[in-house]
């Protein structure tokens, strides 16, 4: 592919192509692996022909096909790999023999459908997630052992055991069938909210916030919305990421400091997405709220209909936080649930739920975090200054850092 095109917008060639890079990753990947059937090779062969871009594109310019480009100079590497790999060279030389085209199709867009071929029955619900957020979601290993509440060390085995699982099995990347596109749905849907989760607050790095990772979740979660658009937890899962998605712009100060919700310039809020979110979130009540997605959208109704943090009705929250907890073992919940129970019966109650996390959140920051502003509310500065600075120090997020720190120091100059 030779035909260049000069990129006629004021935004720096390395900017855009970096964006783009990310953007076409997984879509590249998941060619690559529906037309080799080898995940492994697929994903080395992606890792060299975005090295290859990342060279060549701020020289001579986005080629006018930039998806069929990547494609064309993987699939060549995986070629190499082919006739490098003898003891493989049955599996490989199918893949070798068979056309490879020199323009691929710009249209059609596999991100949505290799998560799904990610998500195989034969791994565990916790294994698919933790691959396709790996090799789809463009999470690092520390980002989703984050989202785990595991050490990163047992997240990248976890994810290596994944791919030798998938390795011993008989064409893994195949379409499913149309009852699996179901059967796998719910473990999309997780994998889909924690790329939300990771753009809407990022676990480390100088900005909380990474505006593509949310972009991304939230059109693919469309995507799945237009295909099963009665399922309520698909439903609430959109509305959940728009009514949070919502806030991004009272989040952060003018240098990017942390906002947080009570604080926050309600006037700063999406209004078109919390309408959108809110429409979604009450189609699905008919139906009873059964799913874990459906309650947390009713949670940022809650949030996104009160005029002011004074205006927020707790005592519903909290009753939804019940609900959720029933349905979730996720300590996180607990978490929130306890901020909740605070706002209702007081900062002790919530300080005496929060204990029962001790063990399940031991060194996790927000533990910490969440002690440190309840103890404020309950007019205890020298414990709550003590939780804050703690938690500023188990951070690696600069602007949660920065947050935890000015907070603490502002309760020592009262």
């Amino acid at each position: 592919m030779t035909n260049r095109r000069v990129v006629p917008d004021d935004t720096p060639l390395p900017a855009r192509a970096e964006d783009l890079l990310r953007e076409l990753a997984p879509q590249v990947l998941g060619a690559l692996v529906r037309r080799f059937g080898d995940f492994d090779t697929a994903e080395d062969a992606l890792q060299e022909a975005m090295l290859a871009a990342a060279t060549q594109w701020p020289v001579d310019g986005l080629p006018d096909n930039p998806r069929g480009w990547l494609i064309q100079v993987a699939q060549r590497r995986m070629a190499d790999a082919v006739r490098a790999e003898v003891a493989r060279r049955r599996r490989e030389t199918t893949a070798f023999d068979r056309d490879v085209p020199d323009a691929m199709p710009v249209d059609q867009d596999d991100t949505l459908a290799m998560f799904f071929l990610c998500c195989h029955p034969a791994l565990s619900s916790a294994s698919a997630i933790a691959l396709t957020l790996r090799a789809v979601g463009g999470l690092g290993t520390a980002e989703i052992a984050h989202a785990f509440l595991l050490p990163e060390a047992t997240m990248a085995q976890r994810i290596t055991r994944a791919k030798k699982k998938l390795a011993t099995l008989d064409r893994p990347f195949a379409q499913p069938g149309g009852t699996e596109w179901h059967a796998r749905l719910g473990t999309v849907l997780h994998v889909l909210y924690l790329i939300f989760n990771e753009g809407n607050t990022s676990t480390s790095g100088p900005e909380l916030q990474r505006a593509d990772l949310s972009a991304e979740a939230i059109r693919l979660t469309r995507a799945v919305h237009r295909m099963l658009p009665d399922d309520s937890e698909v439903t609430g899962l959109l509305a959940l990421m728009l009514l949070t998605d919502a806030r991004r712009a009272a989040r952060t100060g003018a240098k990017g400091e942390l906002i947080p919700l009570a604080e926050q310039n309600r006037a700063l809020w999406d209004r078109a997405q919390i309408t959108e979110g809110v429409t979604l979130a009450t189609s699905t009540l008919a139906q009873g709220l059964s799913g874990p997605y459906q309650i947390q959208a009713a949670i940022a109704v809650l949030h996104a209909q009160a005029g002011s943090a004074e205006e927020t009705d707790w005592t519903k929250i909290l009753a939804l936080y019940d609900l959720l907890e029933k349905l979730s073992d996720n300590p996180m919940v607990t978490l929130n649930r306890a901020v909740a129970v605070a706002m209702v019966h007081g900062p002790e109650a919530g300080l005496d739920l929060a204990a029962t996390l001790d063990d399940r959140l031991a060194g996790n920051h927000r533990l910490d975090a969440v002690r440190g502003h309840l103890h404020e509310m309950a007019g205890n500065s020298d414990t709550a200054i003590a939780c804050y600075t703690t938690a500023a120090g188990r951070t690696p997020s600069a602007p949660e850092n920065h947050y935890l720190t000015l907070r603490a120091a502002q309760l020592r100059h009262r």
